[in-house]
Protein backbone atom coordinates (compact mmCIF):
# COMPACT_ATOMS: atom_id res chain seq x y z
CA UNK A 1 0.00 0.00 0.00
CA UNK A 2 1.75 3.31 -1.20
CA UNK A 3 1.97 6.50 1.63
CA UNK A 4 2.49 4.09 4.38
CA UNK A 5 4.79 5.18 7.18
CA UNK A 6 7.27 3.31 9.24
CA UNK A 7 6.73 3.07 13.04
CA UNK A 8 8.60 1.58 15.81
CA UNK A 9 6.19 0.79 18.79
CA UNK A 10 7.55 1.14 22.23
CA UNK A 11 6.64 -0.35 26.01
CA UNK A 12 6.51 2.15 28.44
CA UNK A 13 8.22 0.91 32.15
CA UNK A 14 11.72 -0.78 31.48
CA UNK A 15 12.05 0.54 28.14
CA UNK A 16 11.59 4.52 27.89
CA UNK A 17 11.77 4.71 31.72
CA UNK A 18 13.32 3.19 35.01
CA UNK A 19 11.35 0.85 36.42
CA UNK A 20 10.96 -1.32 39.65
CA UNK A 21 9.60 -4.44 38.46
CA UNK A 22 6.35 -5.46 40.50
CA UNK A 23 5.75 -1.71 40.85
CA UNK A 24 3.02 0.61 39.37
CA UNK A 25 4.14 3.70 38.12
CA UNK A 26 1.22 6.65 38.73
CA UNK A 27 3.64 9.99 40.07
CA UNK A 28 4.48 11.93 36.80
CA UNK A 29 7.23 12.99 39.44
CA UNK A 30 8.55 9.09 39.32
CA UNK A 31 9.48 9.49 35.67
CA UNK A 32 12.43 8.97 34.86
CA UNK A 33 14.43 8.47 31.24
CA UNK A 34 16.78 5.69 30.76
CA UNK A 35 20.00 7.63 29.88
CA UNK A 36 20.16 7.15 26.31
CA UNK A 37 16.46 7.53 25.50
CA UNK A 38 15.96 10.77 24.46
CA UNK A 39 19.26 11.23 21.59
CA UNK A 40 18.29 7.71 20.32
CA UNK A 41 14.51 8.35 19.55
CA UNK A 42 15.87 11.66 18.17
CA UNK A 43 17.63 9.68 15.82
CA UNK A 44 15.12 7.49 15.18
CA UNK A 45 12.27 10.27 14.50
CA UNK A 46 15.23 12.22 12.23
CA UNK A 47 15.48 8.54 10.20
CA UNK A 48 12.25 8.58 9.26
CA UNK A 49 10.19 6.46 11.78
CA UNK A 50 7.04 7.78 13.97
CA UNK A 51 7.04 6.96 16.96
CA UNK A 52 4.54 4.97 19.69
CA UNK A 53 3.93 3.80 22.95
CA UNK A 54 1.51 0.73 23.62
CA UNK A 55 1.34 -0.07 27.59
CA UNK A 56 -0.15 -2.55 29.71
CA UNK A 57 -1.13 -0.22 32.51
CA UNK A 58 -3.12 -3.18 34.94
CA UNK A 59 -2.54 -0.62 37.97
CA UNK A 60 -5.88 0.70 36.38
CA UNK A 61 -8.01 -2.79 36.35
CA UNK A 62 -6.16 -3.61 39.58
CA UNK A 63 -7.61 -0.38 41.58
CA UNK A 64 -4.06 0.89 42.30
CA UNK A 65 -4.63 4.48 40.14
CA UNK A 66 -6.99 5.91 37.81
CA UNK A 67 -7.18 6.69 34.00
CA UNK A 68 -6.12 10.47 34.65
CA UNK A 69 -3.36 9.57 36.76
CA UNK A 70 -1.68 7.25 33.56
CA UNK A 71 -2.32 10.12 31.35
CA UNK A 72 -0.32 12.79 33.57
CA UNK A 73 2.18 10.03 33.51
CA UNK A 74 2.85 10.56 29.94
CA UNK A 75 2.29 14.46 29.70
CA UNK A 76 5.48 14.39 32.17
CA UNK A 77 6.98 11.88 29.59
CA UNK A 78 6.12 13.74 26.65
CA UNK A 79 7.63 17.10 28.26
CA UNK A 80 11.13 14.83 28.85
CA UNK A 81 11.15 13.44 25.75
CA UNK A 82 10.91 17.15 23.73
CA UNK A 83 11.95 17.46 20.96
CA UNK A 84 10.83 13.86 20.35
CA UNK A 85 7.51 13.43 19.23
CA UNK A 86 5.44 10.68 20.43
CA UNK A 87 2.90 10.64 17.35
CA UNK A 88 0.16 8.24 19.78
CA UNK A 89 0.55 6.46 23.36
CA UNK A 90 -2.10 3.84 23.66
CA UNK A 91 -2.69 1.57 27.03
CA UNK A 92 -4.79 -1.32 27.88
CA UNK A 93 -6.53 -0.27 31.56
CA UNK A 94 -7.23 -3.88 32.04
CA UNK A 95 -6.07 -6.41 35.00
CA UNK A 96 -4.38 -9.93 33.46
CA UNK A 97 -7.39 -12.05 34.14
CA UNK A 98 -9.85 -9.76 32.68
CA UNK A 99 -9.45 -11.62 29.61
CA UNK A 100 -9.21 -8.53 27.55
CA UNK A 101 -7.75 -7.86 23.72
CA UNK A 102 -6.24 -5.26 24.21
CA UNK A 103 -3.36 -6.46 26.51
CA UNK A 104 -0.09 -7.18 24.90
CA UNK A 105 0.94 -10.14 23.58
CA UNK A 106 -2.52 -9.38 22.17
CA UNK A 107 -1.95 -7.38 19.60
CA UNK A 108 -5.71 -4.87 18.81
CA UNK A 109 -4.21 -1.82 19.93
CA UNK A 110 -1.23 -2.18 17.95
CA UNK A 111 -3.72 -2.94 14.85
CA UNK A 112 -5.41 0.32 15.77
CA UNK A 113 -2.52 2.26 15.39
CA UNK A 114 -1.55 0.89 12.05
CA UNK A 115 -5.05 0.85 10.34
CA UNK A 116 -5.14 4.96 11.82
CA UNK A 117 -1.87 5.83 10.95
CA UNK A 118 -1.29 3.61 7.80
CA UNK A 119 1.81 1.93 9.22
CA UNK A 120 4.00 -0.62 7.30
CA UNK A 121 4.57 -3.35 10.00
CA UNK A 122 7.19 -5.19 7.69
CA UNK A 123 9.23 -1.71 7.74
CA UNK A 124 8.45 -1.64 11.32
CA UNK A 125 9.46 -2.21 15.14
CA UNK A 126 8.55 -3.29 18.71
CA UNK A 127 11.04 -2.23 21.44
CA UNK A 128 10.32 -3.59 25.17
CA UNK A 129 11.78 -5.58 27.97
CA UNK A 130 9.38 -8.52 28.30
CA UNK A 131 8.13 -11.42 26.06
CA UNK A 132 4.57 -9.82 25.91
CA UNK A 133 6.35 -7.05 24.03
CA UNK A 134 8.46 -9.46 21.75
CA UNK A 135 5.01 -11.50 20.83
CA UNK A 136 3.25 -8.47 20.21
CA UNK A 137 5.65 -7.20 17.48
CA UNK A 138 5.81 -10.61 16.04
CA UNK A 139 1.92 -10.74 16.46
CA UNK A 140 2.01 -7.43 14.76
CA UNK A 141 4.34 -8.59 12.10
CA UNK A 142 6.95 -6.00 13.28
CA UNK A 143 11.25 -7.06 14.27
CA UNK A 144 11.29 -7.19 18.15
CA UNK A 145 14.08 -6.21 20.24
CA UNK A 146 13.98 -6.72 23.98
CA UNK A 147 15.41 -4.72 26.14
CA UNK A 148 17.56 -6.22 28.97
CA UNK A 149 16.85 -3.15 31.10
CA UNK A 150 14.13 -3.76 33.93
CA UNK A 151 12.73 -7.47 33.12
CA UNK A 152 14.56 -8.46 30.08
CA UNK A 153 17.21 -10.41 31.70
CA UNK A 154 14.77 -12.51 33.61
CA UNK A 155 12.52 -12.86 30.80
CA UNK A 156 15.18 -14.26 28.61
CA UNK A 157 16.04 -16.61 31.74
CA UNK A 158 12.54 -17.21 32.13
CA UNK A 159 11.09 -17.92 28.20
CA UNK A 160 14.25 -20.52 26.85
CA UNK A 161 11.89 -20.29 23.72
CA UNK A 162 11.81 -16.73 23.13
CA UNK A 163 13.03 -15.69 19.80
CA UNK A 164 13.92 -11.59 19.71
CA UNK A 165 14.95 -10.68 16.54
CA UNK A 166 17.46 -8.50 18.65
CA UNK A 167 18.57 -8.09 22.33
CA UNK A 168 19.95 -4.71 23.09
CA UNK A 169 21.37 -3.39 26.46
CA UNK A 170 20.19 0.21 26.02
CA UNK A 171 17.96 2.31 23.52
CA UNK A 172 21.26 3.64 21.52
CA UNK A 173 21.90 -0.06 21.19
CA UNK A 174 18.54 -0.59 20.15
CA UNK A 175 18.40 2.25 17.79
CA UNK A 176 21.11 1.39 15.82
CA UNK A 177 20.46 -2.06 15.33
CA UNK A 178 16.69 -0.16 13.74
CA UNK A 179 18.91 1.69 11.63
CA UNK A 180 20.68 -0.66 10.48
CA UNK A 181 17.94 -3.24 9.42
CA UNK A 182 16.05 -0.27 7.82
CA UNK A 183 18.78 0.63 6.04
CA UNK A 184 19.26 -2.81 4.63
CA UNK A 185 15.96 -2.96 3.78
CA UNK A 186 15.62 0.04 1.86
CA UNK A 187 18.36 -0.83 -0.74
Amino acid sequence: MQNQIKAVFFDRDGTLIHEKPGTYLSDPARVVLYAPVKAALLRLQKAGFHLFIVSNQSGIGRGYFTQKEVNAVHARLRALLHPVVIDDIVFCPHAPGQNCACRKPGTLLGEQLVKKYRIDVARSFMVGDKKADVLFGHGLGCQSVLMTTANGKHHLKKYPDLKPDFIAPNMAVAARFILQQHAQNEQ
